[in-house]
């Protein structure tokens, strides 16, 4: 898609930015995508906490890299439609000067992100998580590489079913970054036979299929980097009290590139 041109919405098709805001208890989505995220909902009812919940996730991460972490830049990577407490939100609410870049290839984000991102010191990149090399070098137009990084990845790489694949991507943004940057990583489990019925219906209702990995699989793509406490855990358990915060079955964690 050209700068000039709208973006295809095909209101007919589910779309997954769309069902995920859906079940956010957003607007700006369309019957198919409702009756898509519908019918994982009849199988697999906690699938609109698992995406409630993800931003109580992202708020707790971000809030810990700007405040414990003095992170001030962050790579947000397959960011999806804009809602409410968004990445460079949260963090200027406690660093003011934090630069952030979203990622996405859909170019539905790309309409919104035009309309709502005005600041020099927070930029869309129209790109696919396949091209790591392509994002780093759009990115490096607003962020210092030189100095830390947190980069992202909010539950988007199920859409890759080859795990090597998903590994790779994130050790060549890793890369990249410097000493004291850091990794956020969090993904959807198979931990429950009803998670699974879930993903299920979800591609039989033409929505694209979203592969569930193990925690063990999420953990490997911490590799050669320190987990921050208290290492990988369920997303609603993250540096949360509570000790009878709900289940999700969704598992991510916060890790330190130390060398």
């Amino acid at each position: 898609m050209t700068d000039g041109e709208a973006p295809n919405l095909q209101p007919e098709v589910p779309h997954a930015a769309r069902i995920w805001n859906y079940w956010m208890g957003g607007k700006d989505n369309f019957a198919a995508d409702r009756a898509a995220g519908d019918a994982v909902a009849t199988v697999y009812p906690e699938i609109v906490d698992m995406a409630r919940e993800s931003r109580g996730f992202l708020i707790r991460t971000v809030r810990h890299l700007t405040a414990e972490a003095g992170i001030r830049q962050f790579l947000d990577i397959g960011t999806g439609l804009p809602t409410m407490q968004n990445t460079h939100e949260v963090a200027r609410e406690i660093t003011p000067e934090a630069r952030i870049v979203y990622v996405d290839n859909d170019p539905l984000v790309l309409a919104y992100a035009r309309a709502l991102l005005t600041d020099d010191a927070t930029t869309y990149v129209h790109a696919d998580y396949h091209d790591p090399v392509h994002i780093l070098t759009e990115a490096a137009k607003t962020l210092d590489f030189n100095q830390p990084v947190a980069v992202m990845f909010m539950g988007v790489m199920g859409y890759e079913p080859d795990l090597q694949v998903v590994r790779s991507i994130v050790e060549t943004m890793m890369s990249r970054t410097v000493p004291g940057s850091y990794l956020v990583f969090w993904d959807g489990t198979n931990t429950t036979p009803a998670v699974v019925e879930g993903a299920e219906r979800l591609a039989q209702s033409g929505g694209v299929p979203y592969i569930l990995r193990s925690p063990e699989e999420i953990e490997s793509c911490f590799k050669g980097l320190t987990l921050v406490e208290p290492g990988l855990a369920q997303i609603t358990k993250w540096r949360v009290a509570d000790p009878d915060a709900v289940h999700i079955d969704a598992y991510g964690a916060v890790a330190r590139k130390q060398s």
